[in-house]
């Protein structure tokens, strides 16, 4: 059996900014998936038509998407591998709906080009945990 590298401190900063932000994507697809009033209530009647209106594959993706996202970092923050196959398939899922939401949808209309910048952060973010796990599990920090 070999001895795991050293943790080093910016995997916890990675680990937990990243977890942050996955949460609050869990938050909003929860918040959408349960059609919570309150949180719903910001979005206009052509948006919310176009949220309750995802196809069925879809809303799978989306839901690999942000879960995958959560369950990547936690694995991260406990240094298995397994992050990185879970942040991959997280990653993949994530474009998937984003070439539906922006290619095969009207939805650079609906969510307007504010939408489109925080859908390119999200991909942003994704590759990069993509890139970070496989450095890290390289390095022998994740097992």
């Amino acid at each position: 059996m070999t001895k795991a590298s050293p943790v080093p401190k910016h995997l916890w900063i990675v680990g937990i900014l990243t977890l942050l932000w996955n949460l609050m994507g869990a938050y909003d697809y929860l918040m959408t998936q349960t059609r919570n009033e309150a949180y719903m209530g910001k979005f206009t009647q052509v948006q919310l038509d176009y949220f309750y209106g995802f196809p069925v594959w879809f809303e799978f993706f989306w839901a690999l998407a942000v879960w995958g996202g959560v369950l990547g970092c936690v694995l991260l923050l406990l240094r298995k591998g397994l992050a990185l196959p879970v942040f991959a398939v997280s990653f993949v899922s994530m474009v998937i709906t984003t070439i539906y939401s922006f290619g095969l949808s009207d939805g650079m209309q609906v969510m307007g080009a504010m939408g489109f910048v925080f859908s390119l952060a999200i991909f942003l973010v994704a590759l990069g945990l993509v890139v970070y796990a496989r450095a890290m599990r390289g390095r022998g920090v994740l097992a």
